[in-house]
């Protein structure tokens, strides 16, 4: 589905990703976690084609991405940021249909579409002419979400889309984002700084530091076999939000 090719990126002297190499397989959520300033949203910008790499390449479907081609590549591409970056002039129903109606699709599509992705994301169907402004943190967020779901897309990209809620709201969307990402069968590239969250949500766990891979694996693995010290450091400074992962998926 997604593989990147020694790609890497520096602002003036400053090396924002060294060299790196990642395998994305179908229908998998790769949590990508570490320190602020380790290279991970970096890296999912470049996936997405909002950064250009100084040097390796990004193969999307076995498709590499280039200048020509990353308009409609992006389109096969669903992207959520930490804020839900929605238009604020927009309700929430135009929000959801921008592309799809900027692409002309028809309008009943349109319309079974957008309700389809309320029920999936369980916002309420009589919220959708609201504005940004008139909805919770949590709202705003499912309706970034069904944006980034509304043209079906092979990949979704999500930059620490629960850190900015408070712990109760973020809670009860990593259930439900579980459940989507089961229920659709996506490949799934998700950022965020939170060890339980990527425990919870991940396949597959990329720690990075200093904008390189310090090691990959499932929770299990890092835990156990960690690669270094700092993997043990990090882990060790995030015991709480492990814990409680254990304690949510035993609830029913």
């Amino acid at each position: 589905m997604l593989f990147l090719e020694e790609i890497s990126k520096k602002y003036g002297t400053t090396a924002a990703l060294r060299p790196t190499t990642l395998e994305v397989p179908p229908r998998q959520t790769l949590v990508l976690i570490g320190p602020s300033g380790c290279g991970k949203s970096t890296l999912l910008r470049i996936i997405i084609g909002l950064v250009r790499s100084d040097s390796g390449a990004v193969f999307f479907e076995n498709e590499r991405l280039t200048a020509d081609n990353v308009l409609q590549l992006r389109r096969r591409m669903g992207y959520v940021i930490q804020d839900g970056g929605l238009f604020p002039h927009l309700s929430a129903r135009d929000n959801v249909t921008l592309m799809a109606r900027y692409l002309k699709r028809d309008a009943g599509w349109i319309e079974n579409r957008l309700l389809e992705l309320a029920q999936l994301t369980q916002f309420p169907a009589d919220a959708l002419e609201r504005y940004p402004v008139q909805l919770s943190g949590g709202q705003r967020q499912r309706v970034s979400l069904m944006r980034a779901l509304m043209l079906d897309p092979d990949l979704l990209l999500l930059d620490e889309p629960l850190g900015a809620l408070d712990p109760i709201i973020r809670s009860e969307l990593q259930r439900d984002l579980k459940q989507i990402f089961r229920t659709l069968g996506k490949t799934v590239v998700l950022v965020t700084h939170d060890m339980g969250e990527a425990g919870y949500l991940g396949d597959q766990i990329v720690l990075m530091r200093d904008g390189e891979v310090v090691q990959q694996g499932t929770l299990a693995e890092l835990v156990q076999q960690p690669a270094n010290d700092f993997v043990t450091s990090f882990i060790n400074a995030q015991r709480s939000p492990l814990e409680s992962i254990h304690a949510k998926d035993a609830s029913p």
